[in-house]
């Protein structure tokens, strides 16, 4: 089977990109696929690149990697592809929308204003859901342009920070307590990992993928409490119409569980966290990205059965 490992693309975590392309690739396994690695620089470049492969691993991250737009791509051409669809995509990508559709579930979620652009900035909304906060791009990931704000002189470099990198904002409200991630394969809950910075107050960009930049563990919660993170995170990851593998990040305090996001293509760096929980399980690099890829093939394979008269790519041509 010939998977091209799609990496790179064209938003802010680009070079986190390319090293999740570049550790899926190392750990492919030979004896079942043949790895090619495709670098998107540009969306026009997919169709031309892809022509060959079998099937999509894909390596993306932010805009047009987790936001339904090559998911989307890849289904007009028929290709088949790793993780959730086009809807989950989509949503999970929009902090906003998803925070609400969670809230509206029931799952607890930091409290948080909404700005699409300048145009409804207002002072008061953040006065009254109270400082400290953290301003977060709507669309992104890896903490690119998220900045914590501890008063009101912290805010406005805050905010131009995160709309250098989208047009719309949101700004939470900052919660302390125990920051964990829960993986999920399958629809079930992988090994628990806490985090703690070791250089800086919050997990950052350089706390994520810096050597050393934090001390992330799998950790045994008390069972009234685990029970409350694995409801928290697997309501989330049905919720948000997930599949075959994401990674529910929280922060925990007095024992309730707070979803920050829902990550559809989390990374796989030597310094990730799904690779880090799933080898806990039992599971190596190698062993994970073949039940991802046998996870995937079986999604696509039955959304085909529920849309048959979907165009489909072979090797004869493009045939309904």
């Amino acid at each position: 089977m010939k998977v091209g490992v799609i990496m790179g693309g064209i938003s802010s975590e680009r070079e986190i990109s390319l090293l999740t392309g570049k550790e899926m690739l190392a750990h492919l396994n030979p004896d079942k696929y043949e790895g090619i690695g495709i670098d998107i620089k540009r969306p026009d470049e997919l169709f031309d690149k892809i022509k060959e492969i079998d099937f999509a691993l894909l390596a993306l991250h932010g805009t047009y990697g987790e936001d339904g737009t090559i998911q989307a791509a890849l289904e007009s051409m028929g290709i088949p592809y790793s993780g959730s669809g086009v809807l989950s995509s989509g949503l999970c990508m929009d902090k906003n929308l998803s925070k609400r559709l969670l809230q509206a579930e029931g799952v607890p979620t930091p409290e948080w204003i909404y700005w699409d652009g300048m145009e409804n900035y207002s002072s008061e909304a953040v006065n009254r859901l109270g400082f400290p906060v953290f301003v977060k791009p709507n669309s992104g990931g890896s903490s690119v342009g998220t900045l914590p704000a501890k008063d009101e002189a912290d805010f406005q470099p805050a905010l131009q920070e995160a709309l250098r990198w989208d047009s719309s904002v949101v700004i939470e409200k900052y919660i302390e307590g125990d920051e964990i991630t829960c993986p999920i394969l399958g629809g079930e809950l992988l090994p628990i990992i806490g985090i703690r910075s070791n250089n800086s107050t919050w997990f950052d960009y350089n706390a994520k993928y810096q050597s050393g930049g934090a001390d992330e563990q799998v950790i045994t919660l008390p069972p009234e409490t685990e029970a409350s993170v694995r409801a928290a995170a697997l309501s989330s990851y049905r919720m948000l119409k997930c599949s075959v593998y994401a990674r529910v990040d929280m922060i925990l305090r007095d024992g309730i569980p707070y979803v920050l996001e829902v990550n559809t293509l989390p990374g796989m760096t030597p310094a990730s966290l799904m690779p880090k929980s799933a080898q806990a399980a039992g599971m190596t690099f190698s062993g994970l990205l073949d039940r991802i890829i046998e996870l995937s093939l079986q999604e696509r394979d039955c959304n085909r059965k529920l849309n048959p008269q979907r165009i489909v790519a072979g090797s004869e041509g493009v045939r309904l």
